[in-house]
């Protein structure tokens, strides 16, 4: 595990996306809140807010972190069958926050699944990355620019 007991505090945030594509059937039932298990956004944002905490746990040699926030937003796109997955994490600590965003979107994408496999196993979760992320030494990256 890298040291960071002598890196300064300094405010941090990290924005990660995923997609979940699905049939339009599918995607209508979870809009409806008609999916067999309950309402599925409610569940996928809850567990995704909850797998942030959780990281350190999950991911070897990864700091356990202070967080001071975790936002998970579910976009469904009628028409494209999929819904866009965007998680922002938040500290105030001597390292990155960039892979609790990365598992708070993974486990929202993975809970929609789980959620709806009853109407569709053909889902495909894709495009899990990050977006944007700031604070410490590196400073600010942002995909795509």
């Amino acid at each position: 595990m890298v040291d960071v007991g002598r890196k300064p505090d300094t405010e941090r945030i990290a924005v990660a996306a995923a997609s979940i594509h699905m049939a339009e059937e599918t995607l209508a039932a979870i809009v409806g809140e008609s999916a067999p298990k309950g309402d599925v956004l409610a569940a996928a944002r809850l567990a995704g807010i909850m797998a942030a905490k959780r990281t350190a746990e999950l991911i070897p040699l990864c700091h356990c972190l202070l967080l001071t926030s975790v936002k998970v937003n579910l976009e469904p796109r009628l028409g494209a069958g999929r819904i866009d997955i965007l998680a922002t994490a938040k500290t105030n600590g001597p390292t990155g926050v960039e892979m609790e965003a990365l598992t708070a979107a993974t486990v929202a994408a993975l809970t929609i699944y789980d959620m709806a496999k009853a109407i569709d196993r053909g889902m495909v979760v894709t495009d899990v990355k990050l977006i944007m992320k700031d604070g410490g030494r590196s400073g600010l990256f942002e995909r795509g620019k």
